[in-house]
């Protein structure tokens, strides 16, 4: 047997999920933070030698209502600001949301357009100074 959740289910934990990256007081917003470096094991896992190549800031709140997207539910990012002073040199690996007091909500995989991560960008190659730009970010919760 398969584990399955229902459609209210889905939506109702996908929308807990991305709530998280709104709570907090020390910042006006939630980030996203886009590393170099060996990908952590999970979101819990402390950072090393990993180096910081961008930060956007997301809006508040940073995602809107979950949506049924038969047969997941999906809720998609509003505005996110671009970076358009890239931290540092490197090639991007994974990226986290970090909420509103900086601790990590969310983390995925880079990779170029069409690379199927979970964050694609137009280049993985970052530059100091370089605009960072997300046209777009959904996080879905499934229901198998």
């Amino acid at each position: 047997m398969t584990l399955s959740i229902s459609n209210v289910a889905a939506l109702a934990a996908c929308d807990a999920i991305v709530d998280l990256c709104d709570t907090g007081t020390t910042d006006a917003q939630a980030n996203i933070v886009i590393y170099s470096g060996s990908v952590p094991a999970n979101v819990d896992t402390a950072l090393g030698a990993q180096v910081v190549l961008a930060e956007l800031e997301m809006s508040n709140p940073a995602f809107g209502a979950a949506a049924d997207a038969a047969p997941n539910a999906t809720a998609t990012a509003s505005a996110i600001t671009d970076d358009t002073t890239a931290n540092a040199m490197g090639t991007a690996s994974f990226f986290r949301i970090l909420n509103r007091d900086n601790t990590a909500v969310i983390q995925g995989a880079v990779g170029a357009t069409g690379s199927g991560d979970e964050l694609e960008l137009n280049s993985t190659s970052i530059q100091p100074g370089a605009t960072v730009e997300i046209t777009s970010l959904t996080v879905t919760m499934p229901e198998a």
